[in-house]
């Protein structure tokens, strides 16, 4: 009875095998949908335009960018949870909506580690602190003094609870101790629309909306949350240049599969980031983005999964210390 119950278990053990590598040979077989948790126009939506356009001449099939915007960028991993695992959905998460959504969000439907099969970072990105053309402020300590002395008036533009432009300026509000009036919008570009219309004061952004505004002049960028001068605007001061150091912070974009994805799939997933980030025109249009390419390692599934669960960790007090809850 053992015998045949070993030998039953090592024949269903074969057969999945064999069927997980018959998928990946035949995969794709018709397009891949890569969900993006955020607007179109945004910082994660143009990179994942931009990688997902080389991925699918690697893959043979196109790469449809689907903007799955709602509940603080978490709709998008729900969704993913329920495709079905053959990787034919992926995802472009982020710090936002897998690290200090953890912590911000007691009702996530998710968790970042586990219920996700990781394929690689996409990419690391500075956060800038920018703010609106007419604001009286033009440097960062004199910003710090405006906003603490018109904490109630304040206007902190942001792409929803949780978000990346969320998440950062909270840690830039916790540092200076101010709690001012947030404004959500479906995605930081039409947040960064209304800063340069000049109805918000500020918003804690990247540099893929950053850039292009800061360069035509139509806001002001105080600082960058890095040790070093951001490539992209080597113009901008450090945050510890401009005398906040406290506020120093790296947000990132990574590729995600439905958990149980078959290995040999999410291989051909992970070569076809790979190649997209190797290529030297997506690097240069990524780095004119001031975007920065991460580390072989992240680039890989096993990599990533590591990366993810340490930035939970690092979020976690962050989080706490704010008070901020998404109810």
């Amino acid at each position: 009875m053992r015998i045949g119950f070993w030998l039953k278990a090592a024949g269903f053990a074969a057969c999945m095998a064999s069927a997980s590598f018959a998928q990946a040979q035949t995969f794709p077989s018709k397009p891949v949908t890569m969900l993006i948790p955020f607007a179109a126009g945004g910082p994660t939506d143009v990179v994942g335009r931009l990688v997902g356009e080389h991925m699918s001449r690697t893959l043979g099939q196109p790469v449809i960018i689907e903007n799955a915007v709602g509940a603080a960028g978490t709709l998008a991993g729900q969704r993913l949870m329920a495709a079905p695992a053959d990787g034919h959905v992926i995802l472009i998460g982020h710090t936002g909506t897998h690290a200090a959504a953890v912590s911000l969000n007691p009702n996530l439907k998710y968790r970042p580690v586990e219920d996700f099969a990781p394929v690689g970072l996409v990419n690391t990105n500075p956060i800038f602190l920018t703010v609106r053309k007419t604001h009286p402020s033009a440097t960062l300590a004199e910003f710090v003094a405006w906003v603490k002395a018109n904490e109630k008036a304040a206007s902190n533009a942001h792409a929803g609870v949780g978000s990346v432009s969320h998440t950062t300026c909270l840690l830039f509000n916790t540092v200076v101790g101010v709690k001012p009036n947030g404004v959500p919008y479906r995605g930081t570009g039409p947040a960064m629309n209304d800063l340069v219309a000049g109805q918000v004061d500020y918003l804690c952004d990247q540099a893929v909306n950053v850039a292009p505004q800061h360069r035509a002049g139509t806001i002001k960028t105080l600082a960058v949350a890095s040790t070093a001068r951001a490539t992209a605007l080597p113009d901008v001061p450090t945050s510890t240049e401009a005398g906040v150091p406290g506020f120093k912070v790296e947000v990132w974009n990574a590729m995600f599969a439905p958990k149980d994805t078959p290995a040999p799939v999410v291989a051909k997933l992970n070569q076809a980031l790979k190649a997209a980030l190797a290529d030297a025109t997506v690097k240069a249009k990524l780095n004119e983005l001031g975007a920065e390419i991460p580390a072989a390692e992240l680039q890989e599934p096993a990599g990533l999964r590591s990366f993810v669960g340490a930035e939970i960790e690092r979020w976690a007090p962050i989080i706490k210390a704010s008070g901020v809850k998404i109810e």
